[in-house]
């Protein structure tokens, strides 16, 4: 583990810019308790979701289908009432992305202007219990299938599983850590904008930048961010409702950013202490909140199912189901 945190310090190239993010998945992933599978807590597999953790930044510039279909993904513009571009409250949030975008339109407005990053993190963490379930169930058929062959088949399988879901865990972490980071999560996201500012807030565009890159990559340590991050915090509540939770809690910090700008600007120089506390605050919130959605999602996963027709996970490692090659999809 000390090899993985003193190569990400030392990478000054990585500035929630780049080591704000890989601040966030390996010190979520290094948090993962022994209930997760241990292919998931090696210190490979901790440098690995730390380096994936920065992808969908270095996948930006693609091509105009991919950006403007992705880019909105990263962030939701809430008002200061707590509506998506005015029109969808946080706490009233769809199901669905295009019930999001329906509402979205009703108002003139649409998903690609609002953001959809809310759904960003739902539709991951369900991507997460699925690639758990047919790990757990593969583990099952790799151990109990009545033939060779198939428990060969299983055995590949669950180590083809484990590189699918260490990447498709990693590359999520990335709207985890957008999620904690307060001009993520605000029409208010490039300075103040063009709305009521009875406070006089920075209307400087470079804010964005200037917080979440340079003053990341200048003044945070990884070990003030790891001995910040809360203990485990079960929501008793599904994803959707786990988001909210999430995403609502950091729009509360939205003015806390603003204010402290006025105050002693997150520029290069010697940083004010509260804001150094603030932001290791940020980033120790995302790195929590990482470690619980995978936990809570792991722990899902032994309700899902796998398969078509669908089998119940619980029933294989109940061994109430006998896997075959088959099991996985018959043609």
């Amino acid at each position: 583990m000390l090899a993985v945190t003193c190569a990400l310090v030392a990478n000054d190239a990585y500035a929630w810019g780049s080591k704000g993010h890989e601040i966030v998945g390996m010190l979520g992933a290094e948090a993962f308790p022994r209930e997760v599978p241990a292919f998931l807590r090696t210190s490979s597999a901790i440098a690995t979701i730390a380096s994936f953790a920065t992808e969908l930044d270095r996948s930006k510039g693609a091509g105009t289908t991919h950006d403007r279909e992705r880019d909105p993904g990263h962030y939701v513009d809430f008002d200061d009432a707590g509506k998506a571009e005015g029109a969808v409250p946080l706490t009233a949030l769809p199901d669905t992305r295009e019930a999001y975008d329906t509402a979205l339109r009703a108002e003139k407005k649409t998903q690609y202007r609002a953001g959809y990053l809310p759904y960003s993190l739902v539709d991951g963490f369900q991507q997460l219990v699925k690639d758990f379930g047919y790990y757990r169930a593969a583990l099952v058929g790799e151990r109990t299938a009545k033939t060779k062959e198939d428990r060969a088949f299983f055995a590949k399988d669950r180590a083809r599983r484990e590189l699918l879901t260490l990447r498709d865990l990693g590359v999520w972490s990335h709207y985890v850590g957008d999620a904690s980071q307060p001009l993520h999560v605000t029409s208010h996201y490039n300075g103040w904008g063009d709305f009521p500012n009875p406070n006089k807030y920075s209307t400087d565009k470079t804010l964005h930048s200037r917080f979440e890159s340079a003053f990341v990559r200048d003044n945070i340590k990884v070990a003030d961010v790891r001995a910040a991050m809360h203990p485990y915090d079960p929501c008793g509540c599904g994803v959707a409702d786990r988001t909210v939770r999430y995403l609502g809690r950091t729009l509360a910090h939205v003015e806390t950013v603003y204010q402290m700008e006025a105050r002693a600007p997150f520029a290069k120089g010697p940083a004010a202490d509260d804001e150094v506390q603030f932001v290791t605050q940020r980033l120790a919130d995302g790195a929590s909140e990482l470690r619980d959605y995978v936990v809570e999602a792991w722990r899902l996963s032994a309700l899902s199912t796998v398969g078509y027709p669908t089998i119940s996970v619980a029933a294989i490692e109940r061994g109430e189901v006998q896997l075959t090659r088959q099991s996985f999809g018959a043609e």
